[in-house]
């Protein structure tokens, strides 16, 4: 197992540099930071700008290859580079990621946690009425946008919360800084409910079908067919045989959400107004900031290598296959 092991770290090493690079290489042609020099009144001297981008490795009048060799050799070392105004971006970055790190694990957990059970639910009574209507929601969830999941959201909570004559939900910021102790959590509670279905219920739509296709797949095997003829029944078969099996998929495939899960976090932070990275990434791409959103890049990569190895540990640990070697 730990030969597998090292092998998927060493895979997922290569594709989070590969797919960083990608997102430097893809920022450097696409946004123009001399711009925002441009625009200024009065405009500075050309030959003043381009020192100053140089310095930020920002000079579009360098080879593309050399800014790519001072960037990448500055992120190895942990160094994020600077925003075109000379701001440092890691710890810009390192400022927001604790912001978006707690709607993106929650949502995740809770998107993946959901549609496994929704899947589950509708596998023991298939056909059902159950299963009909997680089939219908799914795949409505999966057509919109998430900006209009996010939008509906929020005019249900404000028709709500008018109904009652309470301040039930709360979708502006995190918090309210002038509340301490239970109050204080409770707010981020109601602030938090929102942006965490936002970022939820997509991945949980996308996680139900494909795990209900995969246990209605199982449903049919051979082994699950002999457990019932010893007399089981279709629920205790399914669950006892075919749920640990067709669970080792959802694994890998949880990882590859993520990167995914990411565009909800940046539109959940936008339309709720938060300060976590996905806003961070909407304003350097508007001011054509290069290494900002290189940062956000290289994290979100990172991000998704690190569950899709997480996801091979869990395959490694409940496929006794894998053990063995």
């Amino acid at each position: 197992m730990w030969r597998f092991l090292l092998r998927k770290a060493l895979g997922h090493a290569v594709l989070w540099l590969v797919a960083a690079s990608l997102v430097y290489l893809l920022a450097c042609l696409a946004l123009d930071p001399r711009g925002n020099y441009a625009a200024q009144q009065p405009a500075p001297p050309e030959d003043v700008v381009d020192a100053t981008l140089q310095e930020y490795n920002l000079n579009d009048k360098d080879p593309l290859a050399q800014r790519y060799a001072v960037w990448i050799s500055g992120v190895l070392r942990g160094d994020l580079g600077q925003s075109w105004d000379g701001a440092e971006v890691t710890e810009e970055v390192m400022r927001r990621v604790g912001v978006s790190l707690r709607l993106l694990t929650l949502g995740f957990v809770v998107g993946v946690a959901s549609g496994a059970l929704t899947a589950i639910a509708a596998t023991l009574r298939p056909d059902g009425w159950f299963d009909r209507l997680s089939g219908v929601g799914a795949m409505v969830l999966l057509s919109v946008p998430a900006v209009v999941v996010a939008l509906s959201l929020e005019n249900v909570a404000l028709w709500f919360n008018a109904t009652t004559g309470a301040e039930v939900f709360r979708f502006t910021g995190e918090f309210r800084p002038d509340l301490e102790g239970a109050a204080r959590f409770l707010d981020r509670v109601q602030h938090l409910v929102l942006p965490t279905l936002t970022v939820a219920l997509p991945v949980a739509a996308l996680l139900a079908r494909y795990q209900r296709g995969l246990l209605a797949d199982a449903a049919e095997s051979e082994y699950v067919r002999g457990a019932r003829g010893r007399g089981l029944t279709h629920r205790r078969a399914l669950v006892r045989h075919a749920l640990r099996v067709a669970l080792l998929p959802l694994f890998t495939f949880a990882g590859l959400t993520l990167a995914g899960l990411f565009t909800g976090v940046v539109f959940a932070e936008t339309v709720f107004g938060w300060h976590g990275v996905g806003a961070y990434l909407i304003d350097s791409i508007s001011s054509g900031d290069v290494n900002s959103v290189a940062a956000v890049g290289c994290l979100t990569a990172a991000a998704v290598v690190l569950v899709s190895f997480a996801g091979d540990m869990a395959h490694g640990a409940l496929d006794p296959r894998i053990r063995e070697n």
